[in-house]
């Protein structure tokens, strides 16, 4: 396995609520090889925005360590973090919140280049915007346009385009295609697959949706209330998931297929637990009808249980 483009070491961010600390993110380790995409899944409320935010510094973490080529990020003035972002982007969910509904297509995807200061003129500022959406396809009638006079579709492609102005080399897709038509869907992941083949470019790709992950992951981590209780290669992740919170997930896919009517769905029961001042223990426990006592008491560490896929399930090790 190549070396790890990103890596985080013990990540926790806390946020302080009326009732003490809500952990959103409670020491998360990943790796993510150069040009290779990892994707986050989970529940809403498991935490995975959070985490692509604290790795991109967006939100401080509380704790932990982020590596990015070797060096830790958290180490970084405000200076230092400002060059640093060129190389770190994010694309996020809602594709008309994230964009300034006051400038045109074009003036979008200037933005970053004119703040980083990355050409010397605003002729080559702008040749870089035409070329920026020839690559997403976006037609150049469109360059004059607004926000509000383009689909869902075309206002994400904007989003990719004023990600790679400035060249990064990762970025945090959060969950950029939930809020799209099921086709629109299919056109932007293919378009980041495509951008990822031809620039080398590494992805945290968020979602709830296991089936869009299955589709465009090299490597799949699984949270729940801001931990990670699985990570596995995909392939392996779907052929043999092994925490019971994931095999939840997966057998609640639809499958379209008749002869799969009567397939047997395990479904998640109980009540979730709060991530405010969270108890010892696995914090899935008290919805896993395999938990036994050991699990209320001792939170179950990551371990090896096939070549490259990790689980912390402590009832499967009793």
């Amino acid at each position: 396995m190549s070396q790890p483009l990103l890596k985080t070491v013990g990540l926790k961010k806390y946020f302080k609520v009326p009732g003490g600390f809500l952990h959103a993110v409670d020491g998360v380790d990943l790796e993510i090889p150069r040009g290779k995409t990892l994707g986050v899944v989970g529940e809403s409320g498991c935490g995975k925005s959070t985490l692509g935010r604290s790795v991109l510094r967006l939100l401080e973490p509380t704790e932990g360590q982020v590596f990015f080529h070797g060096e830790d990020l958290l180490a970084y003035d405000k200076k230092q973090m400002r060059q640093m972002r060129q190389k770190l982007q994010i694309i996020f969910q809602d594709p008309y919140s994230s964009i300034n509904p006051r400038l045109s297509v074009a003036e979008i995807i200037a933005e970053p280049m004119i703040v980083n200061k990355t050409f010397g003129s605003r002729r080559e500022i702008f040749a870089r915007v035409e070329q920026l959406m020839d690559t997403v396809g976006l037609a150049k009638r469109l360059a004059t346009a607004y926000p509000h006079e383009l689909d869902g579709g075309r206002r994400q492609r904007i989003g990719v385009a004023r990600a790679l102005a400035v060249n990064p080399e990762f970025i945090v897709c959060d969950e950029p295609v939930s809020a799209l038509d099921v086709s629109i869907q299919a056109q932007i992941l293919n378009l980041l697959m495509d951008l990822q083949r031809d620039m080398g470019l590494t992805y945290m790709f968020i979602t709830h949706d296991l089936s869009v992950v299955k589709h465009i992951s090299d490597e799949i981590m699984v949270m729940y209330l801001g931990r990670c209780v699985e990570r596995a290669p995909s392939r392996e992740l779907f052929k043999n998931p092994t925490h019971p919170y994931t095999k939840g997930l997966l057998s609640a896919i639809p499958v379209p297929d008749l002869k799969m009517r009567d397939k047997t769905i395990e479904l998640l029961k109980g009540e979730v637990a709060s991530p405010i001042n969270p108890k010892p223990g696995c914090r899935f426990a008290p919805r896993c009808e395999q938990a036994i006592p050991q699990c209320f008491e001792q939170s179950g560490e990551m371990i090896e249980v096939a070549p490259g896929h990790f689980c912390s399930c402590g009832c499967k090790r009793a």
